[in-house]
């Protein structure tokens, strides 16, 4: 039996009609793409253009004088959406959710104390962002400015106004993680002088010199001498509490397990956050006090995670940053384990309170 065989012209018209099927889904799924590219863009700038315009029920901000050597005041960055967000803000320290003045300097983390202030700041450029430090006087003019190598996560200034410091991600992007590693940098307001990174410095872990590669430090926070400071060293998988000589380079652990330590106003105790076994691995921390003198751990009565270096508000309050429907809120709790958590004030973050 003669088997039959395809024409000539039928296979070409298949192979034609492949080709073609395959250029129309090809086009359609590069219509498609940029149908859903185009949306992404309008989305995101339909949202810039929301962040630009105050949201009802939003914190009232207004532009105005604002300076770091008013006692009684609390400054903190802006969160709220509006013309003024990101800008250093002021309110009544006693009545944080007043109406808000805005001094027009944006800052991503802030500090200060005795007129002195630190703001680390993003640069955007046309391919990446950088980052600087500003030595603010108190009317938030620019002393010094100095080159930050990563993210800014953390920013302290000396009760005096002689030093600040700011810790930021050099890998990485989260204390939560295991691959991250940061810089520690502090600087003398009065003079300029700057020590790069505290990796510089000799440390001694329980009682014995101790060298490492994987060391990292951060959250740094001052005593009141100008030579005393307190700071975040990790090391194998550990954290711990190390108290640091600026005079002889040393840093020597006080504690395990404790990460961006704040230092009360009389210089007893430590305010801190604190992996807990149990919680996820993106939120494990919980806030906790130590005792310096006794070592006494106290647990705060705030139940979420807190990823934040606390304030002290006073002796008896310490206040934190938590996420907020504008980026984050602060709250406020007491130091001594006793009462709740409180809200003080939405869409704020970096707060200091001066005097």
């Amino acid at each position: 039996m003669r088997r039959l065989l395809p024409h000539p012209a039928a296979e070409g018209d298949g192979a034609r009609m492949t080709v073609r099927n395959r250029i129309l889904i090809l086009v359609a799924a590069v219509a498609v793409l940029a149908a859903v590219g185009l949306a992404s863009v309008l989305h995101a700038s339909a949202r810039a253009d929301r962040r630009d315009h105050a949201q009802a029920g939003g914190p009232r901000v207004t532009p105005g004088a604002v300076t770091l050597d008013r006692p009684g005041r609390l400054v903190f960055r802006n969160m709220a959406w509006g013309p003024h967000r990101d800008e250093l803000t002021s309110v009544p320290a006693g009545d944080p959710a007043a109406p808000r003045t805005a001094s027009g300097v944006k800052c991503l983390r802030f500090y200060a104390a005795s007129g002195t202030g630190v703001c680390l700041q993003a640069v955007h450029g046309p391919v990446s962002d950088t980052y600087r430090a500003l030595i603010l006087d108190a009317r938030l003019h620019t002393v010094d400015r100095y080159d930050v190598p990563g993210i800014p996560s953390r920013a302290r200034v000396s009760p005096t106004g002689h030093l600040a410091a700011w810790t930021a991600f050099v890998g990485g992007d989260s204390y939560a993680g295991t691959n991250f590693s940061t810089r520690a940098t502090v600087v003398d307001t009065r003079s300029g002088k700057l020590i790069p990174s505290l990796e510089t410095f000799h440390i001694v872990r329980d009682g014995h010199p101790y060298r490492a590669a994987d060391v990292n430090f951060w959250g740094v926070t001052f005593a009141a001498d100008d030579r005393t400071f307190y700071a975040t060293l990790a090391t194998e998988g550990h954290t711990y509490l190390v108290r640091g000589d600026l005079r002889t380079r040393t840093v020597t652990t006080v504690h395990e397990n404790v990460e961006c330590p704040s230092l009360s106003p009389d210089g007893t105790r430590i305010a801190y956050k604190k992996r807990v076994e149990g919680l996820p691995k993106d939120a494990p921390w919980h806030l906790y006090v130590l005792d310096l003198r006794t070592m006494r751990e106290t647990p705060l009565a705030e139940p979420r995670s807190v990823d934040d270096q606390a304030v002290w508000r006073d002796a008896r309050t310490v206040v934190y940053a938590l996420p907020g429907d504008y980026g984050a809120d602060l709250y406020e709790v007491p130091a001594d384990g006793s009462g709740g958590p409180r809200r003080i004030s939405p869409a704020a973050v970096s707060p200091a309170y001066l005097g």
